[in-house]
């Protein structure tokens, strides 16, 4: 019994020491036909819980696009299908507006639901968008209807570019080029590069159910398109009632036309798809090139850049000096320098917007350039580009007198209302950009530019100019001046409601009522607009407005004779038996 007892305390002590080779003694006693046996170290409990059994391996996903190609599909065959129902042999007009509100809604949805959140700032995009998207259907001024298309495509672009990241307001000049390459690169190869990789995600995603066979479904309608068009030319051949019947369904008559269509809808599909993709994967704007350090390491010294605005200065001093005695001396110092008024007016101005623009670019090109290494050097640079400024901004001021002489001398006309507006927003510029140079933001540069570009096309929709043309030139007449009414009948229909008003006015002359109704003549005559046939895809809020007036002031205008056997020379006939033309040739204009 002692030696029991002692046996079973041995192995008690071994048990406490180490359970596990017990254990495994223990198990080779029983089964004693083992005659080797491997014993593991011990494992720890921490070691099992961090490597637990090979599990079976899941797929990762790179993005969540690419498990739903249905959606995108579904999204981008719709907006092409728009796009050919809202353009198809109808003109522009509030159709644009529905397209472009229906590609941001349907891309925005889309994101949405694979999970891409829009942000903030990126929504602020869509306030400039709404307002061009309904000037596109409001005004026919072709510089501002030119420009609504182009700030309405550009918002949206932006907002494709920069979706997620919302990071537009700091991207730079070369930001703005890169984004737009990136944008076209992704809009021609997003597509292809987005197909095999969904179809791999497709195959290796487990599911419950097996997935919808899409891509096999779109190679089989692919394949089968031939095969059955060769069967239903020959039943159709076998079969006089059967090739009527197929073509009825199909409108052979109009089958060339169709599948041009349904090409052209597989084009906008393609291309939005590539849009879609780019925002989805590309506008999140992690990091900004340049934001840490500068793309190009500034190379100019500062005694370099001090001596070319210093000499700018100098020069643009002299010309400023020359130019107070006009500014104060008004028409009579330019009679006595030998120019006429009009010819001092005309003369130059093209040259001082030249000026103003590129000592823009030269401010701009240094301030990226130049090193300036010390507090000292910052700061008399700074000045510098503050005297540039204020000697560029008297220039635009003598611009400005320049063009207020012309429109003194022979009025309104968009000639001298586009750069009058201009030199506004192009002075605003300058001095923005004077400012963030001083206050060392010079990477909103690109930014104030573009603010000052958009501001200068909300001006002109606001300032109507065919409409203000016709306010201004009109009651000049009652101060001895004369009516161009060849440059009233050729404006866009957005001066016509304004004509009918001052036709109607009872404060003009007879020859001034009749030159007026002339030109509404002439806008009657080429009033294409028909209240029955006209497609409501077409629809422009200015040319309904002024086929309105045209309309109601028909009855006023029986006495009018027309000439239009010239289409290129169509005149018009007063009942004083005064003769006018329809078309408007600038170089008549008397200097």
């Amino acid at each position: 019994m002692a030696a029991k007892k002692t046996v079973t305390k041995k192995r008690s002590t071994v048990r406490k020491v180490n359970p596990v080779a017990n254990v495994v003694t223990q198990t080779a006693e029983v089964f004693p036909v083992v005659e080797t046996v491997s014993v593991t170290p011990p494992v720890t409990v921490e070691e099992a819980v961090v490597s637990p059994a090979p599990a079976r391996s899941e797929q990762v996903i790179e993005h969540e696009i690419y498990k739903f190609p249905l959606g995108l599909l579904g999204v981008v065959l719709f907006l092409g299908w728009s796009f050919d129902y809202l353009f198809w042999k109808q003109d522009l007009g509030i159709n644009f507006s529905i397209f472009m509100a229906l590609c941001i809604v349907g891309g925005t949805l889309w994101l949405l639901s694979n999970g891409v959140n829009p942000s903030r700032a990126s929504l602020w995009l869509l306030l400039p968008f709404l307002f061009f998207a309904v000037v596109a259907f409001l005004r026919q001024e072709p510089l501002t209807i030119f420009l609504a298309f182009t700030f309405a495509l550009l918002s949206a672009g932006l907002y494709a570019s920069s979706f997620a990241g919302g990071r537009w307001p700091l991207y730079g000049l070369t930001h703005y080029f890169y984004k737009t390459f990136l944008l076209l690169g992704d809009m021609l190869t997003g597509l292809p590069v987005y197909i095999p990789k969904a179809q791999k995600v497709q195959k290796s995603l487990v599911k419950e159910k097996q997935n919808f066979p899409l891509w096999g479904l779109l190679r089989g309608v692919l394949i089968a398109l031939p095969i059955v068009a060769c069967f239903a030319a020959l039943l159709a051949a076998g079969d006089l009632v059967f090739k009527q019947k197929l073509d009825d369904f199909l409108d052979l008559d109009d089958l060339s036309e169709n599948i041009w269509r349904g090409f052209l809808i597989l084009i906008y599909a393609y291309l939005l798809a590539g849009t879609f993709i780019h925002a989805a994967l590309k506008s999140k704007d992690a990091g900004l090139a340049g934001e840490s350090k500068p793309l190009f390491k500034p190379f100019v010294g500062f005694t370099e850049s001090a001596v070319i605005l210093g000499s700018v200065s100098i020069l643009f001093l002299a010309f400023v000096t020359v130019q107070f005695r006009y500014f104060f001396g008004g028409e009579t110092n330019i009679g006595v320098e030998g120019y006429t008024y009009s010819q001092y007016a005309r003369r130059g101005f093209n040259e001082l917007i030249t000026v103003a623009f590129f000592s823009l670019v030269l401010i701009l090109g240094l301030s990226g350039l130049v090193r300036r290494e010390t507090e000292f050097q910052k700061r008399i640079y700074s000045w510098l580009s503050v005297a540039v400024v204020a000697l560029v901004l008297v220039i635009l001021a003598s611009a400005y007198q320049r063009i207020s002489l012309g429109i003194d001398w022979h009025g309104f006309s968009r000639l001298r209302l586009y750069p009058r507006i201009f030199l506004i927003w192009l002075g605003l510029l300058l001095v923005t950009v004077v400012l963030l140079e001083i206050i060392r933001k010079e990477r909103f540069f690109a930014f104030a530019a573009l603010v000052a570009s958009v501001g200068f096309a909300i001006s002109l929709t606001f300032v109507n100019v065919d409409a203000a043309t016709v306010k201004h030139n009109v009651p000049r007449t009652l101060h001895g001046k004369n009516l161009n009414v060849a440059h009233l009948a050729s404006l866009s229909s957005d001066a016509v409601p304004a004509l009918a008003r001052e036709f109607y006015s009872e404060a003009y002359p007879q020859w001034v009522h009749e030159g007026i109704g002339a030109a509404l003549t002439c806008y009657l005559n080429f009033d294409s607009y028909d209240d029955s046939g006209d497609d409501w895809r077409s629809f422009n809020w200015s040319r309904w407005r002024a086929h309105i007036s045209l309309q109601n002031a028909e009855k006023y205008l029986q006495g009018y004779g027309i000439d239009d056997r010239k289409s290129w020379d169509v005149r018009v006939r007063t009942p004083s038996n005064v003769w006018y033309p329809c078309k408007y040739d600038s170089r008549t204009e008397q200097e």
